[in-house]
């Protein structure tokens, strides 16, 4: 199959902390430099657990957009979209106990517009993934909704992730929600502060709650998370699992989760 994902592709920036963060002195760490953003997570998982991968977004002209794109086409994903400005980079605050705080800069990203896709990237499409980071704001909603519109041209079913309860609460979760749904989503992901602060499902509509250590929902399919010998880092461990769902269902979704807590960042 072919999984195409749209939205953000990063540089990230992943500080291990060996203690609680130190305000005003200085905190031993250990620091990985990789590439990132949800939608390239997603194409980056999906490859490597068997689909033919596609990324879809604006990057940017600039070092770290070439570094980023690089990295997602070592492992296996065709990166497709517009090059210009500014890439977008994130910085992840890793405590030792595995939870991670990101502080998060869009870059070019931001600014896809909706004539700048084309319809041969949508071509073939089985699966189209959608970050919710490409629906808080304009122009990039515009460029969501012309790629869900190409994609189901090309018999693609759709899913979203909800992405970040914070930017939803920023942007007002009815607008946010109302986004989503304009899309008619075949499936949407979201961790239990997303689904709080948006509300839960319509009718029709399979929502897959993830909740960390304790497991998932696969629409009302109750899951537990599979043991592991050591939580390393949860950076990107649902958009590992929102590739395994979408790639082998409720099991691979699992496997992938897994195996993306136990290693420094969130590309595989």
């Amino acid at each position: 199959m072919l999984v195409c994902a749209l939205g953000d592709l990063t540089v990230d920036v992943v500080v291990r902390l060996r203690r609680p963060l130190v305000r005003g002195g200085d905190t031993p760490a250990e620091i990985h430099v990789t590439a990132g953003g949800q939608a390239a997570n997603v194409a980056a998982w999906a490859a490597v657990l068997g689909a033919k991968a596609r990324f879809l977004g604006k990057t940017g002209v600039d070092a770290g957009g070439r570094l980023a794109r690089a990295r997602l086409a070592e492992l296996g994903v065709e990166v497709v979209g517009p090059v210009a400005g500014r890439n977008g980079a994130v910085c992840s605050l890793v405590d030792p106990d595995g939870e991670r705080s990101m502080a998060s800069d869009r870059g070019a990203a931001a600014e896809l517009r909706a004539e700048e896709l084309k319809p041969e990237w949508l071509a073939g499409c089985d699966h189209l993934f959608v970050s919710g980071y490409a629906l808080l704001h304009e122009p990039a909603r515009g460029a969501a909704a012309r790629a869900v519109e190409l994609a189901r041209a090309a018999g693609s079913a759709v899913s979203v992730d909800l992405s970040s309860w914070a930017d939803i609460r920023d942007v007002g979760p009815e607008r946010f929600r109302a986004a989503v749904l304009e899309l008619a989503p075949n499936a949407v992901f979201a961790n239990e502060d997303e689904t709080a602060i948006v509300g839960g499902p319509e009718a029709g509509l399979t929502w897959i709650l993830k909740r960390g250590v304790r497991g998932c929902s696969f629409a009302g399919d109750e899951r537990p998370a599979l043991p592991v010998a050591e939580v390393v880092d949860t950076t990107g461990a649902g958009d590992a699992l929102a590739a395994g769902w979408i790639v082998g269902g409720p099991d691979l979704a699992l496997v992938a989760a897994a195996r993306c807590v136990q290693q420094v960042g969130a590309m595989p």
